[in-house]
């Protein structure tokens, strides 16, 4: 079965899914519990968001990266404009 994302709330005593989902007994799952952005502000939520996001690429892009060159493309997407 392919990774999916759904969504989904606690009413106060079981997790609900708001959309429909066939899930086999026994299913994985892995929950993600998101900011009441009610008690915290749009832009505190967007700022550990972009932070999170921050630490991800640095995560992914370290100092020694590697230098690409046009030069190792080896086959151009033609709908790629040039710059």
């Amino acid at each position: 079965m392919k990774t999916t994302t759904l969504s989904a709330h606690f009413d106060g005593e079981k997790i609900v899914l708001e959309e429909s989902h066939d899930l086999k007994p026994n299913t994985r799952l892995l929950v993600t519990i998101l900011p009441d952005t009610e008690r915290q502000s749009l832009e505190a939520f967007r700022n550990d968001w972009y932070s999170a996001g921050e630490q991800a690429l640095a995560g992914a892009y370290g100092p020694d990266e590697p230098k690409y060159d046009v030069s190792m493309v080896k086959e151009p997407n033609p709908n790629y404009e040039d710059r």
